[in-house]
């Protein structure tokens, strides 16, 4: 499965009700939503009360990005929204363990994001308790930032260690996904792509459904069926 993820922090957020509309008819199904506590990250996104409409629609599966220090408290601020997925940072908790089963222990599934300049082995022990691996392919807080090319070699480490293990988390990547680094991802393996300002919402020319087809048409997988 290889699917996009649409950043909804990135739409239009004078017409959130339009852009979903238009997303749901071109067939996108998951949404990312960025939560960021201008702590962890210097900028801030997005509220529970913006986030419950959106996942009330149930028109999406919904991921929930915590890119928050303290994310036991992020936890509970949102698990009653009931997001399909909550994903926190591993590198804002010294017991990812016990986060894990706060999430699981309110019936959603668990994610565990790590950034660019994190080994990718502190994800190992962790893989047959999650439910959703996010690797960011820019550093968190901002679009418009540069695909960090390095973490392609980490995300061939992870799918190797996940065919050792005999394990199945979802893997997402974060972090100006387009065309071009699209295809170098989905080359390695990966099934949710997150995309925000460089290939969807802009001002450059064609409709959602025009660049979500440029998107799909980089996914590998497509040439092997």
């Amino acid at each position: 499965m290889e699917k996009i993820a649409a950043s909804i922090m990135c739409g239009n957020q004078l017409a959130l009700g339009q852009e979903l509309q238009e997303l749901h008819a071109v067939g996108i199904d998951w949404l990312h939503c960025d939560v960021m506590d201008g702590v962890y990250v210097n900028n801030l996104a997005m509220a529970p009360y913006v986030l419950e409409p959106i996942i009330q629609t149930k028109k999406f599966t919904t991921d929930v990005h915590l890119a928050c220090v303290h994310p036991e408290k992020y936890i509970e601020m949102f698990a009653p929204l009931a997001p399909d997925y909550l994903t926190f940072h591993l590198e804002t908790t010294k017991e990812p363990e016990i986060l894990i089963k706060m999430i699981h222990d309110k019936r959603i599934k668990a994610g565990m994001a790590i950034n660019p300049e994190t080994p990718v082995e502190k994800l190992f022990p962790y893989l047959a308790s999650v439910e959703l691996l996010l690797i960011m392919t820019v550093n968190p807080g901002f679009a418009g930032q540069s695909f960090q090319w390095p973490v392609l070699e980490k995300l061939e480490r992870l799918n190797r260690q996940l065919e050792m293990q005999k394990v199945t988390p979802l893997i997402e990547v974060d972090g100006n996904i387009n065309s071009e680094t699209a295809t170098a991802v989905s080359e390695i393996g990966a099934n949710l792509y997150v995309v925000g300002t460089s290939a969807l919402f802009n001002d450059k020319p064609g409709s959602y459904e025009e660049k979500l087809k440029s998107l799909t048409q980089s996914f590998t997988s497509l040439e092997k069926n």
